[in-house]
């Protein structure tokens, strides 16, 4: 299986190639640029030092930008489960969007079904499970929110491309905003570790996973539906 890419390559990767098992995670990024100028910019210039494998323009398009062998800058300090440092594991794609400090956007139709065939294209050339796909703010939530609360992740787990819950929607939306005892909350920070989240700052890990499962209220507050979906998950 092959996909369409132009390509504009970065200088910011490390000269020295990896294997093909090395690869066991997909880490989705927004460019949280003013522009997509702007990202492509800082993304192929030196002193920047940051770089992704591929970009999806606000048409769809997929840029490659580091050939995937090669480990690219776009994770940092981060963590998930027990491992550390997901760059040199990771293939990154950033998706144009203002983001968060611009004027945060819904993805386009045409981004989203670029992101699709491209990360199917990935799981299957390096076989990629869907729980290792995630999000920036998924690995460092002390640092980063992107892709964001817009990223559709419960449509790329209907693709089978990451996890979701299974509780009816009806049902969980029921316990938003109901508070959880003492008990319930160190149930919900016990799962969170256990889903892989490991970053000291509780509020911005709390929105983190809220970002990610429920992204209708993120809040950084643990309530009875945040609890009902993480027991959910694990």
């Amino acid at each position: 299986m092959s996909i369409n890419t132009l390509k504009n390559y970065s200088p910011n990767f490390n000269k020295k190639k990896r294997s093909k098992k090395r690869i066991k995670f997909i880490i989705i990024h927004y460019t949280g640029m003013k522009s997509e100028k702007a990202a492509l910019k800082r993304l192929t210039k030196t002193q920047s030092k940051v770089s992704s494998h591929y970009l999806i323009t606000q048409r769809g398009q997929i840029i490659l930008m580091v050939p995937d062998l090669y480990i690219a800058w776009h994770a940092g300090k981060s963590m998930w489960k027990t491992e550390s440092s997901l760059n040199s594991k990771s293939i990154g794609i950033e998706i144009t969007n203002p983001g968060h400090t611009f004027g945060y956007k819904n993805f386009t139709n045409k981004q989203i079904k670029s992101t699709v065939i491209l990360i199917k294209h990935l799981v299957k050339k390096y076989k990629i499970s869907k729980e290792n796909i995630l999000g920036h703010s998924d690995i460092a939530p002390d640092r980063k929110k992107d892709p964001g609360e817009k990223f559709p992740w419960e449509y790329l787990a209907k693709k089978k491309l990451s996890i979701w819950h299974n509780i009816k929607k009806k049902k969980i939306k029921s316990l938003r905003k109901k508070k959880c005892d003492k008990i319930g909350k160190d149930e919900f920070l016990k799962n969170l570790i256990k889903i892989g989240y490991l970053s000291k700052d509780l509020i911005k890990t709390i929105k983190a996973f809220q970002r990610r499962f429920r992204p209708h209220l993120v809040d950084g507050k643990i309530d009875q539906e945040c609890l009902k979906i993480s027991k959910n998950l694990i």
